[in-house]
């Protein structure tokens, strides 16, 4: 890694950047940062950890960036007229993407597992990660999202791990093409689909990265993924599947439950039982990547599944709010079609009505993916389910707001489902609290906004009076 006396973050408290921020500091090195959310006064349970971390924090008005000589770290998703960034043109320091530190990170790793894929990501990650953790493997592991498994009262936020072995464990982003940057020895693509960007796109950032690794784990039961498969030879792949029977890796008499789910693990002659705290048949799919890619690292996949079944999840995937006057509040990161579907499906295994509250993570991908989100709520949704949406999260700058919310709605309306837009999130939570009867299961749906967990906490205590 190029040596730097600290690095300076702009919009640490992302789930992008809080994790790598960490890793930096915990090698040692002084880091500082700013963000939006701190100076609007949201989150502050978040800053107070950074702060507790021993990183320092500043308003985002440029006065944290003095020094030239320390890098300012920034995501695709800054702009240049932020007062930070102008900061650092004005003095010479210099801009440094997110994705090229964490690039330089990985690539130097002796060992790097990228998570790849459009959905599943965080969780196989973190799977992996705690897998390779518990089997003394001592990895490093960096996260999009909270791992509950390392979560402790000095860590609340544990979307990274800092470990002392040679294994460096990292989700990985084709949203923004950065995918490109890595090379990564054990490459895991759980799944292509339509996202932020068109599936020509996305079919040669998948390929390339494919192809840079020493050895790939792939998913059959994905269309995409498959034919990544077929391309490679037997000794550069492992493949997984719930419904193949050629996959190495092979899920069977899966077996889902209230609190998790159940399989038979089939690989090497061998079947062996796996019993999961996180429920659905995506997060079997997630699991098999998972024991997979640990297999690939040396783990025997009987000691590996023992490991997973202490796996305990991550933060707002089908996350567990409480039940107060027999509703239960749910907290999901779901925010694109394939990601919703599984949601829903996990959860119309069971009995009870779905209240759907799906904020949406940003108006260029509501307009990228309009048809493709009505499609997925008029095909899950079940005749007494309820939609309701508000506008898309903003926290500021330029944005096409062609397409909205509404939009949406309109669309589900039209194909006979009940669904309802309004303008607030507040006015979101009153329809929501209004509707719900003893059974129903309210469901607060999206991402790239913390507060989504403030809201469905807040739901539930209004519930509960």
């Amino acid at each position: 890694m190029t040596h730097h006396k600290a690095y300076f973050f702009c919009g640490i408290g992302g789930s992008g950047m809080l994790p790598l921020a960490l890793i930096i500091r915990g090698k040692g090195i002084a880091v500082g940062g700013s963000d939006r959310s701190l100076d609007q006064g949201r989150t502050a349970a978040k800053f107070a950890f950074l702060r507790a971390s021993g990183v320092a924090l500043f308003p985002q008005d440029g006065s944290g960036v003095t020094d030239p000589e320390i890098p300012v770290v920034i995501s695709t998703a800054v702009e240049e007229t932020i007062p930070d960034v102008q900061a650092a043109r004005r003095i010479g320091a210099p801009l440094l993407r997110r994705a090229d530190l964490l690039a330089e990170l990985f690539n130097a790793a002796p060992t790097s597992i990228g998570i790849a894929g459009t959905s599943g990501k965080s969780t196989t990650t973190g799977m992996i990660g705690w897998i390779l953790h518990d089997t003394g493997k001592l990895p490093t592991v960096m996260n999009g999202a909270v791992m509950k498994n390392f979560v402790g009262d000095d860590t609340p936020f544990a979307s990274s791990l800092v470990g002392a072995g040679e294994i460096f464990v990292s989700e990985v982003d084709e949203s923004d093409g950065s995918i490109a940057l890595y090379t990564p020895n054990v490459a895991v693509v759980n799944n292509i689909a339509l996202d932020h960007k068109s599936l020509e796109e996305l079919r040669a950032l998948f390929r390339g990265f494919v192809g840079k690794s020493r050895f790939a784990i792939l998913n059959l039961d994905n269309d995409e993924t498959a034919s990544l498969a077929a391309a490679l030879p037997p000794d550069k792949k492992r493949t997984y599947s719930l419904h193949d029977s050629r996959a190495d890796f092979l899920a069977v008499d899966i077996t889902p439950a209230q609190d998790g789910i159940g399989f038979m693990l089939r690989s090497g002659g061998a079947d062996i039982p796996v019993r999961m705290q996180v429920p659905g048949r995506h997060n079997v799919a997630n699991a098999l990547a998972a024991l997979a890619a640990a297999s690939a690292c040396g783990v025997a996949p009987a000691d590996a599944a023992r490991a997973l079944e202490r796996f305990t999840g991550i933060r707002r995937r089908l996350e567990y709010v409480g039940t107060a006057n027999s509703v239960t509040v749910i907290d999901d990161f779901a925010h694109n079609p394939d990601k919703i579907s599984a949601t829903m499906a996990t959860l119309h295994d069971f009995p009870g009505r779905l209240l759907l509250m799906f904020q949406p993570h940003g108006f260029g991908p509501l307009k990228l993916m309009k048809d493709a989100f009505i499609a997925c709520f008029a095909e899950n949704m079940r005749a007494d389910d309820v939609l309701i949406m508000p506008d898309p999260v903003y926290f500021g700058g330029t944005v096409d707001r062609s397409v909205s919310s509404a939009d949406i709605i309109a669309g589900v309306k039209n194909s006979g489902r009940d669904a309802y837009a309004f303008e607030t999130r507040a006015q979101c939570g009153e329809k929501l609290l209004a509707l719900a009867q003893p059974g129903d299961r309210i469901v607060v749906m999206g991402a790239r906004d913390d507060t989504l967990s403030i809201f469905a906490a807040d739901l539930l205590t209004t519930l509960s009076k």
